[in-house]
C-alpha cells in the first residue's frame, strides 16, 4: 500500500513540475484575477493540488477549495496545510449564494460534465467575478486534444447564459484567461480593462 501511495503522490507532484508551473503563470493569473475589484474571499473550484488556492492565500485572501477527487484534496492539504478543502463537484458547490467575492476555475471547465451548470454554480456563489483558466482552442504539444478544448465563443455563450454581464478573454503565453464579471451593481468593477 505504501508503494501505491508513493506512486500517487509522484503523479500529483507532476502537477507541480517547474515546466507546468511556468505554463500556469500563477503570479500573472492571480494579478489578472484580482485586478479592478475588491476581494477578501475566494473559492478555487477544482483545486487539484492547491496551486492557485495557495497563491490566492498568499495575497491575503480567505480561500476555500473544492475538488471531485479526494486524493487531490489530500495533496492540496499537504502543500497548503492552512487551506480549507472539501470534496464537491463544480456543478454542485456546497456553499451559500454570494459566499465568495471571487470564484476561480483552473483548467477545470473543459472537464466538467455540464459546463453551463458549473458556470451557473460559480455565478451563484460569487459576488463579483469568476476567472476561468483554460487551454486555448489550438493544437499544442501538451494538454488535452483539440476536441476536448473549449472554443472562446462557447465559453462566452455559456457565460452569458449563466448570467455574467462582462466577459473578457486574455491570451497568456500558453493558456487563455477568461474574466467574467457579474456587472457593476456594486460599483467595484470598472469599464473594459485593457490587456
Amino acid at each position: 500500500m505504501g508503494e501505491h501511495h508513493g506512486h500517487r503522490f509522484n503523479q500529483i507532484d507532476r502537477l507541480r513540475t517547474p515546466e507546468r508551473l511556468q505554463h500556469l503563470e500563477v503570479s500573472r493569473v492571480t494579478d489578472l484575477a484580482l485586478e479592478g475589484i475588491s476581494v477578501r474571499s475566494m473559492i478555487d473550484i477544482g483545486t487539484g493540488s492547491g496551486i492557485f488556492a495557495q497563491a490566492f492565500a498568499g495575497r491575503g485572501l480567505a480561500v476555500k477549495g473544492i475538488d471531485a477527487n479526494p486524493e487531490m484534496l489530500v495533496a492540496a492539504a499537504r502543500f497548503h496545510p492552512e487551506g480549507k478543502f472539501q470534496e464537491a463537484i463544480a456543478e454542485s458547490i456546497p456553499f451559500p449564494d454570494a459566499a465568495f467575492d471571487l470564484a476561480f476555475m483552473g483548467l477545470v471547465l473543459h472537464e466538467t460534465d455540464d459546463p453551463l451548470k458549473a458556470l451557473q454554480e460559480a455565478f451563484r456563489v460569487s459576488k463579483t467575478r469568476l476567472v476561468i483558466l483554460e487551454w486555448p482552442n489550438v493544437e499544442q504539444d501538451y494538454g488535452p486534444g483539440l476536441e476536448e478544448r473549449l472554443r472562446p465563443e462557447q465559453v462566452e455563450a455559456l457565460a452569458r447564459q449563466a448570467g455574467f454581464e462582462r466577459i473578457e478573454a486574455i491570451p497568456l503565453q500558453t493558456l487563455v484567461l477568461y474574466r467574467l464579471d457579474k456587472g457593476s451593481q456594486n460599483g467595484e468593477v470598472s469599464g473594459h480593462l485593457p490587456h
